[in-house]
């Protein structure tokens, strides 16, 4: 008995990049529109971003070495990119239904104990690196 065939793949789709080095300007052209779009659109992202620049300004200055002051950068970062995540989420949920629904819900409270989580590790992370 054999194995069943794939399927034979359909057509790209017209929203799929093509590649080349123009792809490489369009994903940088995208990011920076999302950046933007974060900056103006989620109060949470601007508070994290308010925390976390003075703390990636001070981290050269505070580390003892280049591995602790990788700790302490990626720490705060972390917080960036899961804020972004989880405002992604929600921006989908929002789009889809306005209306309470148990599964939007879930999705939103899941995305905000990532963004938690990943609070919590900045003064674990830093207490770690700075303690004498």
């Amino acid at each position: 008995m054999t194995a069943p065939a794939a399927p034979e793949p359909g057509p790209d789709s017209a929203y799929k990049s093509r590649g080349g080095v123009g792809r490489v300007f369009n994903a940088m052209r995208y990011s920076a529109a999302g950046l933007r779009a974060a900056v103006r659109h989620e109060a949470a992202f601007r508070q994290e971003l308010l925390l976390g620049v003075p703390l990636l300004v001070a981290a050269p200055f505070l580390a003892p070495g280049r591995w602790q002051l990788l700790a302490m950068v990626a720490s705060v970062v972390l917080v960036l990119i899961v804020e972004l995540l989880n405002s992604a989420v929600e921006a989908l949920a929002d789009a889809l239904s306005v209306e309470h629904h148990p599964l939007l819900g879930r999705a939103k409270d899941l995305g905000s104990a990532a963004v938690m989580l990943s609070l919590l590790c900045v003064p674990l992370t830093w207490a770690l690196v700075l303690w004498p």
